[in-house]
C-alpha cells in the first residue's frame, strides 16, 4: 500500500487507536518518551528495527506494518501470498474445514470475503441470489442482506445486532480498507420487527437460529486464527466454525451430511 503520510503520524495514529500514552508505549518498547515524541513529530526517523518494536507493542496488523515500513523508506517486510500458496497453513485450513463436517465451517479474510468453505457451509450459501453469489462472496452481506440468508434467520434482530457490534470492535482494532463501508451498508438494511423474530435468552451464548429445508437448526460458533503469522494473507484469515447447540441440530446435521 502506498502512503503519503509520514511514518511518525502513522505511529501516533496506532498509538491513539490503542488508547496508549507516549510514556506507556515508550517504556514497553524500551525507548525514551522524548525519542518516541521525536518520531511522532517527524524530528526523528525510526529504524526498521524500531518500527518492528513499535508495531509489536501496538499490535499493528501486518498489512499496516508494511505501510509503516514504506513510509519510513524501507521495503515491506511481510509478503502477501494467495491462499493456494500458503503451503502447510493452507493444508491446516482445509483440514479444519473437512474435519468439521457435518457442521458448517468457512474461512474469511479481514473484509469478510469468503476464501473457502466446507460442503456443509456451501449448502447454506447455495440458494443465494446470483448478485450475492458473485465472487468475492461477502459473508456478512450474504448473511444479512434482505435477499440473503436473513430470510432463514429466526432471531434476525438479535443476530444482526451481534454482527454490528462485532464489526464495530473489529474496526476499533484495525484499519481494514472497506470494512467501514461494509459496516455502514449492513446497518442500512431494514431493521427486523418483532413479528417473526425469535429472541433467545441463554446463560451460555446466543445461537444462530437458522431454518432449513430439513428443519430448524440452532448453531454456536467459534473463530480460529493463526498464531504468530508472518504473511499478510495468513494474518487476515479467520476460520468460522459452527457447532450444534442442541441434540436435535446435531442429529439433523448428521442426516443432511451422512
Amino acid at each position: 500500500m502506498v502512503t503519503t503520510e509520514p511514518v511518525g503520524l502513522l505511529v501516533r495514529h496506532w498509538r491513539e487507536r490503542r488508547r496508549r500514552s507516549q510514556l506507556d508505549v515508550a517504556l514497553a518498547a524500551n525507548l525514551s518518551t522524548r525519542h518516541l515524541s521525536y518520531i511522532e513529530t517527524g524530528r526523528a526517523t525510526p529504524s526498521r528495527k524500531m518500527i518492528e518494536r513499535l508495531c509489536d507493542e501496538l499490535d499493528v496488523p501486518l498489512r499496516d506494518r508494511n505501510t509503516l515500513y514504506l513510509a519510513a523508506g524501507f521495503a515491506p517486510v511481510h509478503r502477501e501470498r494467495p491462499l493456494a500458496d500458503l503451503g502447510a497453513a493452507r493444508s491446516a485450513v482445509d483440514a479444519v474445514l473437512a474435519g468439521h463436517e457435518p457442521s458448517p465451517a468457512l474461512a474469511v479474510n479481514a473484509r469478510w470475503d469468503l476464501l473457502t468453505a466446507n460442503g456443509a457451509a456451501m449448502l447454506f450459501l447455495a440458494d443465494l441470489p446470483p448478485a450475492l453469489r458473485t465472487p468475492p462472496v461477502n459473508v456478512l452481506r450474504a448473511t444479512l442482506h434482505p435477499d440473503g440468508l436473513s430470510r432463514r434467520i429466526r432471531n434476525l434482530a438479535q443476530w444482526r445486532a451481534h454482527v454490528l457490534r462485532r464489526t464495530r470492535r473489529q474496526l476499533a482494532r484495525s484499519a481494514v480498507e472497506g470494512l467501514a463501508d461494509l459496516q455502514a451498508e449492513i446497518a442500512s438494511y431494514p431493521v427486523p420487527g418483532d413479528h417473526g423474530d425469535e429472541a433467545v435468552a441463554s446463560d451460555l451464548v446466543v445461537p444462530l437460529l437458522l431454518s432449513s429445508d430439513h428443519g430448524d437448526l440452532s448453531l454456536l460458533y467459534t473463530t480460529t486464527v493463526f498464531g504468530f503469522p508472518r504473511d499478510v494473507t495468513l494474518d487476515e484469515i479467520a476460520i468460522e466454525t459452527f457447532f450444534p447447540a442442541d441434540t436435535a441440530t446435531a442429529e439433523l446435521l448428521r442426516a443432511m451430511f451422512p
